[in-house]
């Protein structure tokens, strides 16, 4: 077999809650063809989910193990269950010369660079803690409480984010559409020699 003219690149898209950027995903990956990194978690499957589409899921045990083995990306306990990358589908659609977004949070990103410092890190950031809260309160499912707890865990993000250096790029999405448009110009762009 070939080797493919050019390798694909690990695009790692975060952002706090609400900030928007599961849609953006969606719109990069509809728009450039790009693959989608579906993480894994320990957790069983709710109601209408599919494996292999909303999560890999696993049972704890396989998880704990594929962390001992250096086979995650990235991975966290999150109220009693373990969610993660498994870094062979990532790699291997690398290898196959296709570009794949991992859509993760803040400290995970931050692992991710870790282990894969070539990727590409793009922090999407909202215009304002008040637009923030708003879209929040848009969603309709969560008390004020949760939405202050959601707005100080995002400053916190943003402000990590920004502090640790390892996001190449920060986008705000005040305007969905120009947000997409310059992720995708990020995504398009040729890999910068290291």
């Amino acid at each position: 077999m070939a080797e493919p003219e050019r390798q694909g690149r690990v695009i790692v898209i975060t952002g706090p809650s609400g900030v928007g950027k599961s849609t953006i995903v969606r719109e990069v990956i509809d728009r450039t063809g790009a693959g989608f990194s579906v993480s894994a978690t320990s957790r069983q499957p709710r109601e209408g989910e599919v494996d292999y589409r909303e999560y890999h899921f696993i049972d704890r045990a396989v998880f704990e193990s594929m962390v001992a083995s250096g086979e995650m990306l990235e991975w966290a306990e999150v109220f009693g269950e373990l969610y993660g990358t498994p870094a062979w589908p990532v790699r291997e659609a690398v290898a196959q010369g296709r570009n794949i977004v991992l859509e993760i949070d803040v400290q995970g990103g931050m692992q991710v660079r870790q282990k894969l410092p070539e990727a590409v890190f793009i922090l999407i950031a909202p215009p304002s803690a008040d637009v923030l809260a708003q879209r929040l309160r848009d969603r309709g499912t969560e008390s004020e409480e949760q939405i202050a707890r959601r707005l100080a865990e995002a400053e916190a993000e943003v402000n990590a984010a920004a502090e640790s250096g390892a996001y190449d790029h920060t986008v705000v999405n005040d305007d969905l559409e120009a947000a997409v448009r310059q992720v995708i110009r990020i995504v398009n762009q040729e890999p910068q020699q290291k």
